[in-house]
């Protein structure tokens, strides 16, 4: 039964993706179900009444955690005159319960025969991306006191899905069923509850003491409004803003993931639907966007990609000491190592990065003792750059799986297959070393001098490393630039050739403060100029290159955290006209996505298309994407702790209206920040 509309309801570690109806009839290749933890619990879950289908009236995602589905018998028709009502009211909150009340209009009693079939076919969600559902174990299904038992077991790897009504059912191997009897204008309800098990070594059910057992919906609600409580209050005359801000936090609230074995801290899950998990990369990167609004996920990130930072060299996980990881998974493919990430290092951006968060979560919360506690991972975190990153020895970051079988091929954050090129579309070979990677080895450098200085108590090392950067920057400058072009290339071959592509990724350089500054003008005249700026947003790949496609996923889509982060760059070098056009575009494109922005959206110029077009496979939300307004708010208000106090120095574009962000936290305590609009940004860009 196909539907024009999916429904989506997650909270952290758990989520369920169904039709319009409440229905779920997954396919090996879609990701429909009930997930949790990177396995499908749920892969049907269809309720039919005296063997009819149902159709959808209307439905309506309260929050991130639940969503009611209106629903009468049979098809839908031009007229209908059902005398039932079906409501399901369904909620997660590490497992998964449904409500089910059915109401009689009718004015005689009816007799009706209620079912429920359920099944799982236990899919890692790797299998389910790759469209490969080639299971190795049993899968099977019980029938007990009072209960249905789903269940895969596979060694000492066992998943189980546990199903129970309130009200008395029948059940089979196949679902369960209620028989009942109501009279005129008489309603029947119960509460079905379907508990997610994971048993690891041992018998010990893997996810007890992180929080991922059933919590109830007011607790739930009482969570996401302290949440909501928590972050500064955004009053605006630019409703579209207040309302992507609101839709933000409560997107933040939905994707916090508690890693296993942690004690119940939350990190940023990358997004959903494929990636419901810990990645370094872009946890780290939410946090930066974040910061000024919800520090504590900063803290918690850090410690927790910390705990699991490499400390020994494994070629199939791409781990070397002091590398921090890209991606951890807990499913069957990783558990039975047919895949690294359990967990996979093969990230070359998350270790400086880590770096940079924890100076900057310091320059804002003023938490030293969290400096002094990671001292020793962060001295790990410099070494990996110098001594084990640096794979041609000229004195740059390099990448190149050693997993040649499952490791990412790229790297970087573009990691699709043919994310770098030469301009004549060639790709080169390896290893690479992309040119936002230095930017973010200087910036990591430089700021750990600081902390080297401020709080290590080793000023001789704050003295190299800023020598050490200081010749990176001059080194940089000279082998990226491309003379005929007047920008940074997008990467380094071995032999030193320059893959000398227009991209995006120029932008990133200007955050990072690499960028001598009379090349900075040049540069941000490129990131708004006509082949890399559409109108909506910055592309990843200029229009005239051999590989552009403004639907290829790093190759010309618009990447609204890439925005973010260049318009933030942009600000720092002292351009808040060309940092306005870009924050005014991303912040227009979002109003078409009522707020919520996706992982990427069509390179097309906006004048052709006059609305931004979806990229067909863009997870939604995803947290970097929902960071970005944060971060342009933070950019467009000029917001930078500034010894012990914060600076505010507002550029708003035109049209924007009065801002005021209210009780913004640090450690400053709480102040307030206020901006009106003014800026002439309309004439930049042609």
């Amino acid at each position: 039964m196909a539907s024009t509309n999916t429904i989506r309801i997650l909270d952290g570690n758990t989520f369920v993706v169904s039709e319009d109806t409440g229905d779920i009839e997954a396919t090996p290749s879609e990701p429909t179900g009930l997930f949790s933890l990177d396995t499908r619990f749920l892969s049907k879950w269809v309720l039919t009444i005296n063997g009819e289908r149902l159709n959808a009236l209307s439905f309506d995602d309260l929050q991130y955690y639940e969503a009611r589905f209106f629903l009468v018998p049979g098809m839908a028709t031009h007229y209908i005159d059902a005398k039932l009502s079906v409501i399901r009211e369904r909620a997660v909150g590490g497992s998964f319960r449904e409500q089910l009340v059915i109401l009689n209009h009718d004015e005689k009693p009816v007799d009706l025969e209620i079912r429920i079939d359920a099944g799982s076919d236990f899919a890692d969600l790797f299998q389910v991306k790759d469209e490969i559902l080639n299971k190795k174990g049993e899968i099977y299904s019980e029938v007990e006191a009072n209960c249905l038992r789903l269940g895969y077991r596979r060694g000492n790897f066992v998943r189980e899905t546990s199903i129970v009504s309130s009200a008395p059912a029948r059940y089979d191997r196949d679902g369960f069923a209620f028989s009942i009897h109501l009279e005129p204008n008489e309603q029947w309800n119960t509460r079905i509850d379907v508990e997610t098990i994971a048993v690891g070594p041992g018998g010990r059910d893997l996810r007890l003491g992180v929080g991922t057992r059933n919590v109830e919906r007011l607790a739930l609600q009482h969570d996401l409004e302290k949440w909501i409580a928590d972050a500064p209050k955004l009053n605006s005359q630019h409703e579209a803003l207040a309302e992507t801000y609101q839709r933000s936090l409560v997107d933040l609230a939905a994707l916090r993931f508690s890693p296993l074995s942690l004690g119940g801290a939350t990190l940023p899950a990358a997004g959903l639907p494929w990636f419901m998990t810990m990645f370094g990369r872009d946890s780290i990167l939410t946090c930066l966007q974040t910061l000024p609004f919800t520090p504590a996920l900063s803290k918690t990130t850090l410690r927790i990609l910390a705990s699991l930072q490499g400390t020994r060299f494994d070629d199939f996980r791409d781990e070397d000491p002091g590398r921090i990881l890209h991606e951890m998974r807990y499913g069957e493919t990783a558990a039975f190592e047919e895949q690294p990430h359990s967990p996979y290092y093969g990230s070359v951006d998350a270790t400086p990065l880590f770096l940079i968060l924890l100076d900057e979560y310091e320059r804002w919360s003023g938490d030293v003792a969290l400096v002094k506690e990671l001292e020793q991972e962060s001295r790990a975190a410099l070494r990996w750059i110098d001594e084990y990153a640096d794979l041609v020895g000229t004195g740059y970051i390099w990448y190149e799986r050693r997993n040649t079988d499952t490791g990412l091929e790229n790297q970087c954050w573009k990691d699709s297959w043919d994310s770098i090129s030469y301009s004549d579309g060639k790709l080169p070979p390896f290893p690479r070393a992309t040119c936002e990677v230095q930017g973010y080895a200087y910036d990591a450098k430089t700021r750990a001098a600081r902390l080297a200085r401020e709080f290590w108590g080793d000023p001789a090392y704050a003295d190299q490393l800023e020598q050490e950067a200081a010749k990176l920057k001059e080194r940089f400058n000279r082998d990226f630039w491309v003379e005929d072009g007047e920008y940074f290339a997008l990467a380094l071959d071995p032999d030193g050739r320059q893959c000398d592509v227009l991209s995006s990724n120029i932008g990133h350089l200007l955050w990072s403060g690499i960028v001598s500054h009379e090349r900075a003008e040049k540069i941000a005249q490129h990131l708004v100029g006509p082949r890399l700026f559409s109108g909506w947003g910055v592309r990843t790949l200029a229009e005239g290159e051999i590989r552009y496609n403004p639907i290829g996923y790093h190759n010309g889509t618009i990447w609204p955290f890439d925005n973010s982060f260049i318009a933030w760059g942009l600000r720092r070098y002292g351009f808040p006209e060309e940092a306005a056009v870009i924050a005014s575009g991303i912040l227009d494109a979002a109003t078409y996505f009522s707020g919520r922005l996706p992982e990427a959206f069509g390179g097309y110029q906006r004048d052709l298309t006059k609305f931004p077009v979806e990229y067909p496979t863009a997870c939604s939300p995803q947290a970097w994407s929902t960071g970005t307004p944060l971060l342009l708010l933070r950019t467009m208000l000029g917001l930078e702790p500034h010894e012990g106090h914060l600076s505010v120095d507002p550029r708003l574009p035109v049209g924007m209206g009065r801002i005021e962000v209210l009780d913004i936290p640090g450690r400053w305590g709480r102040v307030d920040a206020f901006a009106r609009g003014r800026l002439e940004v309309h004439n930049l860009v042609d």
